[in-house]
């Protein structure tokens, strides 16, 4: 048989990892809403959760096990189920053929592992790469709206203060977040009330004082960018609304400017949506952008204490574009490449 014909009747097997986590179930949901071109899914789940049963496109499918999902031999495998889980299983199911696109940070900062945005690094896949990390969650919504103001204007150093929603840790930060708003009593995640209050920590702190979120934030931009000039001071915060991380960011860049420049250049940003007319109250908010996959931009203006310098305030869905969105895309790249080839008979 040719390679055409086997095309032909190849059955594209598509695996989810952490398949009734936060993030998994919404990789589900992105996989139908854009109708990528998979013809059996996978949902793998921990051992608690093996045999609950998932809907996908009207059809039912039972979770299994990771060791059951690899001896199934996926084409495509999007992880999203941690570190620890993702360090012992990528490589294997690697070596079981699959494409492995991974949410967690344990294979991010691996100079091997490209870490993808796809508008804004997607055309460094050359196709035949078996593991592609997917960055941090404020990071993706950090290098989306910042992309072309890099490339036009040149991005010395970066001022960030994140807002990040509790769905950002998870089924157990909106646990913690709701036990406290219908009891009052303190959650047992986070190490403060989050309801009716901030937090300026997300993750465990390192030595020099800073954050594991605020080092990945540093990091993951440098890397993305392939400019680890940039300077980065990031405090990373959590803050109580349910989906939607939001950053204030004041940018100095290289190159002066027009202020009408940066709307322009924003408006042109590949996913981003200029929200900006501060007269009526047009500006991004949490609530106002949830479910969708596009990174909003508001608040823009110059900075008075230093010539190249602008702040903006900036939105994204953290389920979404910041995690499952950006995963289902990055795959979607593999398809246009001819690298995940769906069956002619179901995708013709």
């Amino acid at each position: 048989m040719d390679s055409k014909s086997e095309a032909h009747y190849h059955i594209m097997k598509v695996a989810v990892v952490g398949a009734t986590g936060l993030v998994g179930q919404t990789m589900i949901k992105v996989l139908e809403e854009r109708d990528f071109p998979l013809d059996e899914l996978i949902p793998v789940a921990s051992e608690n959760s093996v045999g609950k049963t998932i809907l996908f496109k009207d059809k039912s499918y039972t979770t299994v096990s990771i060791d059951t999902a690899i001896s199934m031999k996926p084409d495509l495998v999007l992880m999203s189920a941690g570190s620890a889980v993702s360090k012992m299983h990528a490589k294997s199911f690697n070596a079981a053929g699959a494409i492995v696109i991974d949410n967690s940070s344990a294979w991010r900062m691996d100079l091997n592992v490209p870490l993808v945005v796809p508008e804004v690094n997607g055309s460094s896949l050359v196709g035949n790469e078996m593991l592609i990390a997917n960055p941090n969650c404020s990071t993706i919504i950090l290098v989306v709206a910042m992309n072309e103001i890099h490339k036009n204007l040149g991005i010395r150093r970066m001022v960030v203060t994140t807002m990040q929603s509790v769905s950002g840790s998870g089924m157990k930060g909106i646990t913690h977040w709701h036990q406290e708003m219908t009891t009052g009593v303190k959650g047992d995640f986070y190490p403060h009330h989050i309801d009716k209050n901030i937090i300026p920590q997300v993750d465990s702190f390192k030595e020099d004082g800073f954050t594991l979120e605020e080092a990945k934030l540093i990091n993951e931009t440098r890397k993305i960018f392939q400019d680890h000039h940039i300077l980065i001071a990031p405090t990373c915060t959590r803050v109580p609304v349910a989906v939607g991380h939001s950053e204030s960011v004041l940018v100095e860049t290289f190159r002066p400017f027009e202020m009408y420049e940066i709307h322009a250049i924003f408006r042109r940003t590949p996913g981003v949506v200029l929200m900006d007319q501060p007269e009526t109250f047009t500006y991004p908010t949490p609530l106002a952008i949830e479910g969708r996959d596009e990174v909003f931009v508001g608040r823009i203006r110059r900075d008075v204490t230093q010539a190249h310098g602008f702040h903006c305030w900036i939105v994204g869905d953290n389920i979404r574009k910041g995690a499952a969105t950006n995963a289902v895309q990055i795959a979607e790249l593999f398809v246009r490449k001819g690298r995940l080839k769906p069956s002619s008979k179901s995708h013709a």
